[in-house]
């Protein structure tokens, strides 16, 4: 004790500043990383070390980490979010869809990088394209042929410019290849008139090339595939030019190419979900009545949903009550049977996808869509925001009920669970593999808002204590000294006692052999 006295009384109270300051800047560094990795990435970093390293050695793991694991890789989430019709829920499954609106990259994507300086689309989402691309455009009687192999290798490449010229060079070995006009389309058009002037000479070539290999049609031959390629190469181009028509204002024109490409195309091509084309193009051209066809259709229990399924079957029921609705008087009188029923649409709308209505509301600003979504995540709420903004704000007070029902008065309503309307619980993945889709640069939306790490709570309360004491000690050098002199003595008691009582109960030899050790 006389010796741990000794010792403190040299300690001079610039030896206690610098050590207080010192600690101070150790816990704000560690706060400010742990606070950007959970920005970044959505946990503690020392909680997934301890969890990684430490778990194994405990024996167990942590499900939650598990399962956000197992959604980035794909395996769990959301595919259509609903039960099916006998009533036994199928297994969620997270994987990623094509967006059915998604820009040009030329005229649109490059555009805004050109203008912003920041890129629009990840690596990630790129690379979905080129496999979506390679599976649609190629098949295994391809093979050996030139220009098809130059176009593998066009899909994968990361340059634009080497994309554009690898298309060139296989236009060049042949003229009969389409996926190299889609290509140049996408890539090298700057503005949607040039693309649909190359997807009008892309869709010259594609027809030539169905009609050659339609002989092929059921033949249960190796030439089937080009039959097949043929056909996947056809309707994309259709539904691309059709989306030309869209942008450049002919609606008319375009609604009937949607229509006809719902007509015409075969079961495997559902994965473009064409149908939100031509339900985009009447709500743009305010024909309700069709639109609510077309969903009456495609808005069943068992087919796949999507928040333009919801958001939609949403908007046209609010439209029926939004432009004379009062939040004070339906509070008043209770709603009726038409308020009732959009309030339900809404709040069935927001339990699939919750993060639309932040965008629609422009509580959170848009980006550009991404060219591949994941159903209930942020990046598929940007998708429909993007495009269906302007239909929610043609319809008057459409948004203000939405407003309401989202996080206002009627906010509490449960939506009846006897209809039939039911989604699998909110994934934990989905905010994983947004990450992995969406640009840098953009916020992910995370539902439900996650609370702060204990550690980032607790380096925080270090850093802010810490610091007080830096203060404080610099500022009364003296009393803190004497506080802190006072403090650890009372800390070096207990163990002071234990070394009596150890020293009263062994022979001082041990003490004594011990100590020379």
């Amino acid at each position: 004790m006389n010796m741990a006295n000794m010792f403190l009384s040299t300690l001079s109270p610039k030896f206690y500043v610098a050590l207080t300051g010192t600690s101070s800047l150790i816990s704000g560094l560690i706060l400010i990383f742990e606070w950007w990795y959970f920005r970044k990435y959505g946990t503690s970093f020392i909680e997934q070390v301890s969890l990684t390293h430490l778990s194994p050695w405990l024996g167990g793991g942590d499900p939650a980490t598990e399962g956000a694991t197992a959604g980035a890789n794909g395996s769990d989430g959301s595919d259509n979010g609903s039960n099916n019709g006998d009533g036994q829920s199928q297994t969620p499954e997270c994987k990623m869809w094509r967006n059915p609106l998604n820009l040009f990259r030329g005229a649109e994507y490059q555009r805004f990088q050109a203008a912003r300086n920041r890129e629009p689309l990840t690596y990630y989402d790129m690379n979905l394209s080129a496999q979506d691309h390679q599976t649609f455009f190629t098949c295994d009687a391809d093979s050996g042929k030139p220009e098809y192999e130059i176009m593998q290798t066009a899909w994968r490449e990361r340059n634009p410019e080497a994309r554009i010229r690898l298309a060139k060079e296989a236009l060049e070995k042949s003229s009969d290849c389409a996926a190299a006009y889609i290509l140049l389309a996408e890539e090298e058009g700057t503005t949607i008139l040039e693309v649909e002037r190359i997807l009008k000479q892309a869709l010259r070539v594609a027809e030539a090339n169905f009609r050659k290999t339609v002989i092929y049609r059921d033949s249960n031959s190796p030439q089937e595939s080009l039959h097949r390629r043929d056909m996947n190469v056809l309707i994309y181009v259709k539904r691309r030019v059709a989306m030309c028509t869209r942008r450049l204002g002919r609606l008319k024109e375009a609604i009937k190419m949607f229509r006809d490409l719902l007509k015409e195309s075969p079961p495997w091509m559902s994965v473009l979900n064409m149908h939100e084309n031509l339900l985009e193009a009447l709500l743009e051209a305010q024909a309700y009545v069709d639109a609510q066809a077309v969903l009456a259709r495609y808005d069943d229990i068992s087919l796949p949903k999507s928040a333009t399924i919801c958001y939609t079957a949403a908007l046209l029921k609010a439209r029926a009550v939004a432009d004379k609705f009062s939040p004070d008087v339906a509070t008043k009188r209770g709603l009726t049977a038409a308020e009732l029923a959009a309030v339900e649409a809404i709040h069935r709308a927001v339990e699939f996808n919750p993060h639309v209505p932040k965008y629609l509301l422009e509580m959170k600003p848009l980006i550009l869509p991404t060219e591949h979504i994941l159903k209930r995540g942020d990046s598929e709420a940007i998708a429909y925001s993007f495009f269906h903004l302007p239909h929610w704000k043609r319809v008057d007070g459409a948004l203000n009920l939405l407003h309401c029902t989202w996080e206002g008065t009627f906010r509490m309503i449960p939506y009846p669970l006897e209809k039939g309307h039911l989604f699998f619980p909110y994934p934990n993945s989905t905010e994983f593999a947004d990450r992995e889709l969406l640009p840098s640069f953009h916020e992910v939306s995370v539902y439900p808002k996650k609370e702060l790490p204990f550690f980032i709570l607790f380096t925080g309360a270090l850093c802010s204590c810490t610091a007080i004491l830096a203060l404080l000690t610099h500022q009364y050098p003296e009393p803190m000294g004497i506080v802190a002199k006072t403090i650890l003595s009372w800390s070096y008691m207990p163990i002071q006692y234990v070394l009596d009582k150890l020293e009263a109960i062994l022979p001082s030899n041990i003490l004594h052999q011990l100590s020379r050790v």
